[in-house]
């Protein structure tokens, strides 16, 4: 299998493509998804084999003995990120919307105030807002098409009222690496304000060549207040399995988040588990390292193409598959946008909005498919905008 193979995903109760419609008024029969972020990609072989051994077994009972998944954590993240991984630290949760609402429940309480960097992924202020917390916007400064934090502002903004900061590392939808400096100013923010630190690293595989990406947890003195959260299902395109990690340093932090878990009573999904332990392996790897370079050779054809229509601006991206496409200097209004893109060119994005202050210009456009589905995209959105041409 290469990344250029198509695979057919429409009728398998696939959210992207099966849900298209009804969301978005694109036909799947002649549009294209770019929306949901997973790829059109099918994970390495080792995690087919490893469900197929499941298969072949035939008994599918209750997971237990994660030796070799932890194995597979620590092996991973001191392999990729440098990371030497606690295992007594580790916490496996159905994904991270679900990390990040256990985290919420554990360390905040109804009424408190959680922060964000705007825009940034959606996710975030939907379940702050389900779980009865304050949704506190520190919007990034868009320096020339590059986000960019300003903390004296931020400083300004707090209450008091405010518990927790979530950071996406590296940043949905900006596809910003943050660097250690930047690192070391959001450590320090959440100090000084006595917040507990949400880093949300679930694209830190993902980085484009030339990037390397810093895990929040090498920045010395923030580990008493630092949650880090990472998961193997974006990076190996498997986040059916929803399985994720919440990994805590500090013992006391534990205490409280462990306390959550046996009230809510989470366990692991055992097909997830399987899945995992596998992409986290040498296999895994060399398919990490192609999938970058392919993802690479997209962004570089989308990027070409988008910033050849008069007035849109797509953003330079240091990680991720998901572009950040500025449609301000077209002078449209966001409806006139949308209509293009949906009705003109049928293809179904994220609109900027929904990622909060500072995305309303934005779409958000999923590139992680084969390079001939991407050159179609362009080519159809070039043409919904063909009278700025």
């Amino acid at each position: 299998m290469t990344f250029d193979t198509p695979i057919d995903r429409r009728g398998t109760h696939c959210v992207k493509w099966d849900m298209m419609e009804s969301y978005y008024g694109v036909s799947a029969k002649d549009g294209i998804a770019m929306w949901v972020a997973d790829m059109e990609f099918r994970p390495p072989s080792v995690v087919g084999q490893a469900v197929q051994a499941m298969v072949d077994h035939g008994v599918f009972g209750y997971f237990g003995d994660d030796s070799k998944y932890l194995d597979a954590i620590q092996w991973w993240m001191k392999t990729r990120h440098g990371w030497e991984v606690d295992r007594a630290s580790v916490f496996t949760t159905h994904g991270l919307v679900n990390g990040t609402s256990i985290c919420l429940d554990a360390f905040t309480r109804p009424g408190d105030g959680v922060v964000l960097f705007t825009p940034v992924y959606h996710a975030f202020a939907r379940v702050i807002r389900a779980s009865g917390r304050e949704v506190v916007e520190c919007v990034l400064t868009n320096n020339s098409g590059r986000y960019e934090f300003n903390f004296a502002a931020y400083d300004a903004q707090m209450t008091g009222n405010e518990r927790m900061v979530i950071l996406c590392s590296p940043h949905n939808p900006g596809g910003r690496v943050w660097t250690r400096g930047e690192l070391q100013a959001v450590a320090a923010f959440a100090k000084r304000h006595d917040l507990v630190l949400v880093s949300d690293e679930i694209h830190h595989d993902l980085t484009m060549p030339g990037q390397t990406h810093i895990p929040m947890t090498r920045i010395e003195g923030v580990e008493e207040r630092l949650v880090m959260m990472t998961a193997s299902t974006k990076t190996f395109n498997i986040a059916g399995a929803h399985i994720g990690n919440v990994i805590i340093a500090d013992p006391d932090m534990r205490v409280t988040f462990a306390a959550r878990m046996m009230a809510l009573g989470i366990s692991p999904n055992s097909f997830g588990m399987h899945m995992a332990t596998a992409a986290y392996s040498p296999e895994g790897a060399a398919w990490v390292d192609d999938l970058q370079l392919y993802l690479d050779g997209n962004r570089r054809v989308f990027d070409a193409g988008m910033n050849a229509i008069p007035g849109v601006a797509s953003m330079p991206l240091e990680a991720t598959y998901l572009a950040w496409v500025d449609f301000a200097g077209t002078g449209m209004t966001q409806a006139e946008t949308v209509r293009r893109i949906e009705k003109d060119a049928r293809v179904a994005v994220n609109h900027g909005v929904s990622f909060g202050t500072g995305g309303d210009t934005f779409m958000r456009i999923n590139f992680a498919a084969p390079r001939a589905q991407v050159i179609q995209a362009v080519e159809r959105l070039q043409l919904a905008f063909a009278d700025l041409q």
